[in-house]
């Protein structure tokens, strides 16, 4: 909010021939920002005249400048009852009461000043400030739009505009009214940043970094436009240099939300440590933050910090019960084996994270009208991971394999522009392949639309980079789940999941808010085009030992709970000659799950970490050196433990009732080694130790895998069921009577 300092305004009334003159040296000034010696001639004035209410202003607009709000407060005060007509003192009294917290205040003085001066856009400007506090979006906007109406040239306005157009999700109209205020004022760089705040919202990301940097250079020290830029480059994947600007924003004007950010980079850089540091920062700051909890919790997973992890589930379970936003559900998957709380936890991210989004956005879409029946169904997948990335690995085969005279597809890229090996093969799978990074929801949904979509097959739901709002704002009349997200979205946007009868078992339903399109065997694609290397490994080339059981797990770290890693530490005890394979992400992690088998009493050098491969012809063939793989658990392999099998290692897995626990499950039925999963953590362990002390019972398991393992990597027989559902789907559209999935 500004401050109204008319400080050359004549007094109403003949001034008292004992003060005019002081009174005049004084605005002088103040017009000059000498604003102490102007209070000292102030005072003189309010002396020989303590009735007058001139004096009493012009001195409140000093103190107010000098930011001695309780004294400018009091002398308003004293304006106004010298004078109860005197609108400026109240519209400045209504700032000064704002910036001290009292908004209620603030907005009863400013209605008293319009009640005097209904054309003073400066007061409609300062009410709409107020507004804004109370979080009267609707309102502010009304009382910036009279300002502008009162004076179109009031660039001030247009920025604030814009502000509250950006609360309210109307990012083009906000862009709109930023760049209005630069025709007026091109030197304004709170305008640049709200353009680049807008820009970033439409997913322009390119074009948000220039504006933050527009305005950067106007004004180094804006907070606002180094979170906005960080926030940009972290979209990019730019990590290091969005943590420089993370870090700066915080050195300017520590939130949550930029400590959140600059963790949420620190953490991609693997730099764990000062990740967790920087979010113990942002719960102290503001508790409530949404998502924190989760975030940290998340973060000490990956570097295999335990501590508190009991309180902290127990913190997340009482929040979710509230409806409150305290943990993404991806990360409560991989925690938690509960399916209603990961129902709950889908839900409250739905309403906080998505819907809340797009509610502004329906109005700008047209209702969406269905296509008449075609000879070739129109498809579309939408993923931020056709790149180097393991949705692209296991779903390649598929895209080539989809029948070019039934189906006619799409892809909808999003997510890190890379250019990876697999890009160009991705690119020749498909009718179109769409980038569309840096196209807004609103331009995606469009271009959806206009290209006849049917079907719209989700392979993110809530995981990074994801476009969840394109669903709920409805890109095509039949909307599916698959693949990437292990659970329910909690929304009523997504019509079908696909999955299989053991990843959700009939009885289970109930904790999905989808209709249940199960494919015959295991819903895992698998691309059959990645075969083994020849190349042979030996164990001495990889750490390994010439002698005894090699258990594996190639998991990533924050799926290693505590209680997980004790059962394989007490298999590691039962099985003397045997070492615990892992993948190596990180030295800090690896420091850690050493420390933690030593307080096991586990000697640290049977935890052997794997360097990563780039070739996955060669990793696949590296993995022939386990013994068996031992699972994790809520947060089974999945893309993993397509490798593991492919490579011909048995997999020893614990299922539960969440969908993501039990995954390797639905892998194991496909290729007939359902004795490997375990139904409780006693039975995961004795078997284990038993197939250690079995050799021959292993290699059964192994010459079993390669002779059962075909159905699982049958890409083409894949793709037929898979486009069954499809079909199944389009007629359940196009023929009402019965909209359930057999």
């Amino acid at each position: 909010m500004l401050s109204k300092l008319r400080d050359l305004l004549k007094p109403k009334a003949a001034a008292a021939a004992s003060w005019e003159v002081p009174f005049q040296q004084a605005q002088a000034l103040h017009q000059a920002g000498q604003l102490e010696q102007a209070i000292g001639l102030y005072d003189q004035c309010i002396a020989q005249a303590p009735g007058a209410a001139e004096p009493r202003y012009k001195r409140a607009n000093a103190l107010n400048a000098l930011g001695k709000l309780a004294a400018a407060l009091e002398d308003y005060n004293q304006a106004l009852s010298a004078n109860p007509a005197h609108a400026y003192a109240a519209c400045n009294r209504g700032s000064v009461l704002q910036r001290l917290g009292r908004n209620a205040e603030a907005l009863a003085s400013l209605e008293l000043a319009l009640r005097l001066n209904p054309n003073d856009a400066f007061a409609h400007y300062n009410r709409g400030s107020v507004l804004k506090d109370l979080e009267r979006y609707e309102e502010s906007l009304q009382a910036y739009d009279t300002a502008i109406s009162l004076d179109g040239n009031f660039a001030a306005a247009f920025v604030n505009r814009g502000g509250i157009l950006q609360k309210l999700q109307r990012h083009a109209a906000a862009l709109a009214s930023f760049q209005r205020a630069l025709e007026l004022n091109p030197t304004l760089a709170e305008a640049f940043q709200g353009r680049g705040a807008s820009l970033l919202n439409l997913q322009h990301i390119p074009d948000a970094v220039v504006a933050f940097n527009q305005a950067i250079a106007l004004k180094p020290d804006l907070a606002a436009a180094f979170f906005g830029r960080a926030t940009a480059l972290q979209s990019l994947e730019h990590h290091s240099d969005a943590v420089t600007d993370f870090q700066t924003a915080v050195r300017l004007e520590p939130t949550a939300a930029t400590h959140n950010g600059l963790a949420i980079s620190l953490q991609r850089l693997k730099q764990y440590d000062a990740a967790i540091a920087s979010l113990d920062r942002a719960i102290a700051l503001e508790p409530a933050h949404p998502w924190l909890p989760g975030n940290r919790r998340a973060t000490k997973m990956w570097v295999a910090r335990w501590d508190g992890l009991e309180a902290d589930l127990a913190d997340i379970a009482r929040g979710l019960a509230a409806q409150q936003p305290v943990c993404s559900p991806l990360t409560l998957a991989t925690l938690s084996d509960s399916p209603a709380l990961l129902r709950t936890a889908a839900r409250v991210w739905a309403q906080n994270s998505v819907e809340k989004l797009c509610a502004p956005n329906r109005s700008q879409l047209t209702e969406l009208v269905r296509r008449p029946r075609t000879e070739r169904i129109r498809i579309a997948y939408f993923s931020s991971d056709l790149r180097s990335h393991p949705v692209a690995f296991l779903t390649a085969g598929l895209f080539e394999h989809h029948d070019r005279t039934k189906f006619d597809v799409t892809a909808f890229a999003f997510g890190p522009q890379t250019n990876d090996a697999i890009l160009s093969r991705l690119r020749a799978a498909f009718d179109r392949f769409l980038e569309v990074h840096h196209h807004s929801d609103i331009e995606v949904v469009r271009l959806a639309r206009e290209l006849g979509i049917d079907i719209a097959i989700d392979l993110n739901g809530y995981t990074a980079h994801n476009r969840a709002p394109l669903f709920a704002l409805r890109v095509a009349p039949i909307q599916v789940s698959y693949l990437g997200f292990p659970g329910t979205l909690g929304a009523g946007f997504m019509d079908y999941l696909i999955a299989d009868a053991t990843v959700i078992p009939p009885p289970l339903q109930s904790h999905y808010t989808e209709q249940i399109a199960y494919l015959p065997g295991s819903f895992m694609p698998f691309d059959s085009r990645y075969g083994v290397s020849d190349r042979p490994f030996t164990r001495a080339e990889q750490g390994l030992p010439a002698t005894g059981t090699v258990f594996c797990c190639f998991n990533s770290s924050n799926k290693i709970l505590p209680e997980v890693f004790a059962s394989w530490m007490r298999i590691l005890r039962a099985t003397g000659d045997s070492v615990l394979w892992l993948q190596r992400t990180d030295d800090t992690v690896a420091g850690n799950l050493r420390g933690h088998a030593a307080r096991h009493g586990i000697d640290p050098n049977r935890l052997i970490f794997a360097q990563r491969m780039e070739s996955v012809e060669e990793h696949l063939a590296r993995l022939r050196l386990a013994d068996l793989f031992l699972d994790t658990f809520p947060y089974n392999a999945h893309s993993t433990a397509v490798d593991i099998l492919r490579a011909g290692v048995p997999l020893l897995t614990l299922s539960g009732d969440s969908f993501a626990s039990r995954v390797a499950a639905s892998l194991l039925e496909a290729v007939g080694l359902s004795e490997l999963r375990a139904g409780s953590r006693e039975q995961y362990e004795s078997l284990a130790v038993a197939l250690a002390q079995q050799p021959d019972r292993l290699n059964n398991l192994r010459r079993k895998l390669s002779e059962n393992g075909t159905p699982l990597f049958d890409t083409a027989q894949y793709t037929r069921n898979l486009e069954a559902l499809y079909t199944e789907m389009y007629e359940r559209l196009h023929n009402p009577a019965d909209r359930r999935m057999n």
